[in-house]
């Protein structure tokens, strides 16, 4: 039996396959419009896969498995005038970071950082603007991936003891030190105090949205941040602190992490139970989870445009067919007059009808990969094995719907008749 279905598939293809070359024209006509179905769902979701990822990986600096508690929501709210719930927040101070480092058990690693944008850095005769400036706590390399190609992260010790101390970006480097390799040792100048060079980072790129990258920025211990700019202190009108919370690899701790931190903060500002939380909790997820809801409309509509392609071309599948099963009536009746059962005339035409619609869909799929080498910019657009499977697939249900009732009414002619037609 296997050996038969086997056959029978062989010979199926072998008729399709003839039957498509010899009317190259009309099958070349009959898979444009599977072709510019699958092109236009399958390059809106590549697209739209590909910018969802470049956002995603744009926010990569926020680390995995991090809880922010910040004044500010990720997010913000539902209103335009949102913010004005949020402005008289108390930011979060120095003493809320230490007293939950020392009570929270849930927690791997807590840091307290601050920065600041548009600070210009000196070196000699040399200097750079718009470089970001963060001042760092113990753990902070713990958040965020720190990738120190020169020299060496900074020390306990020099953290500890606020020392004037700087881990510079790729970028920082280049500017300041042109004509020297390796600028660990030298010192720059911050705001007219000098700090010695311990690191280089290495070279990062510019991200899809060119936000937070590390080559542009400085890291300094936090308590030498501090010397600088008021911040730590909680009160709402200076620069803002924010502290950083890792907990485990699974979403259940990230949860119990999520409630202790709520409940010792609410207990370290005098909250009663009635009071709201005067604080927010950030997690990277809730950037992804808007992210992700813009990019499903995206999709909804990439399907809605090239469905109506696809049911074009399915209905031009559906008419060649007909005109197919009215040309070859009289092989029909020769075929089962000589003992064809109707499903293999049933199959056979089926497999014409899906192998019109496979050659359209692998043709769709061959301009999407085409697309994926034109220039976007900083864009990088990819198709994804899903997406060819999904195009394939989609092909191949177009094409068995759109032949199965040309099939049907070829299975079902009488030989008789149908060996006498012309």
């Amino acid at each position: 039996m296997p050996m038969l279905t086997l056959r029978l598939i062989y010979e199926s293809l072998g008729f399709a396959w003839k039957a498509l070359k010899s009317n190259l024209l009309r099958t070349v006509l009959s898979l444009l419009g599977v072709t510019i179905g699958i092109f236009s769902i399958i390059a809106v979701l590549t697209l739209v896969d590909s910018l969802e990822r470049n956002i995603r990986d744009s926010f990569n600096f926020l680390g995995s498995n991090v809880i922010y508690l910040d004044k500010w929501p990720f997010t913000g709210g539902n209103s335009r005038d949102w913010w004005k719930d949020f402005i008289r927040r108390p930011n979060v101070s120095y003493s809320e970071y230490k007293f939950l480092k020392a009570n929270l058990k849930t927690g791997r690693h807590v840091s307290i950082y601050a920065i600041t944008n548009e600070i210009t850095v000196k070196a000699g005769s040399n200097g750079i603007n718009k470089i970001a400036l963060r001042g760092v706590s113990l753990d902070y390399e713990n958040l965020r991936d720190v990738v120190v190609e020169k020299g060496r992260y900074l020390t306990n010790d020099e953290i500890e003891g606020g020392r004037n101390v700087v881990l510079i970006g790729y970028e920082v480097a280049k500017a300041l030190f042109p004509k020297q390799d390796n600028p660990v040792g030298e010192f720059v100048k911050i705001k007219n105090l000098r700090f010695k060079v311990v690191g280089v980072n290495k070279k990062q790129g510019e991200s899809f949205l060119g936000v937070s990258s590390s080559d542009y920025e400085c890291l300094i211990p936090y308590d030498a941040f501090r010397k600088l700019y008021q911040t730590g202190t909680g009160r709402w009108d200076e620069l803002g602190s924010h502290i950083g919370l890792k907990g485990y690899e699974d979403d259940f701790g990230l949860v119990n992490l999520e409630n202790e931190i709520r409940g010792y903060m609410r207990v370290k500002r005098g909250l009663k139970p009635s009071k709201k939380d005067n604080f927010s909790l950030n997690r990277p997820e809730a950037i992804a989870n808007a992210i992700g809801s813009v990019f499903d409309v995206l999709s909804t509509a990439g399907w809605i445009i090239g469905g109506f392609s696809m049911l074009v071309g399915g209905f031009g599948i559906a008419n060649i067919m007909f005109v197919s099963v009215k040309e070859r009536t009289s092989v029909i009746g020769l075929q089962k007059s000589l003992g064809a059962k109707n499903y293999f005339i049933l199959f056979q035409f089926l497999f014409e009808s899906v192998l019109l619609s496979l050659i359209g869909g692998l043709s769709g799929l061959l301009l999407v990969w085409l697309l994926t080498f034109a220039p976007f910019g900083s864009l990088q657009v990819v198709l994804s094995m899903p997406n060819i499977i999904l195009g394939l697939g989609v092909s191949s249900v177009i094409g068995l719907v759109a032949g199965i009732v040309p099939a049907a009414v070829a299975a079902r002619l009488d030989p008789v008749i149908a060996i006498r037609a012309n």
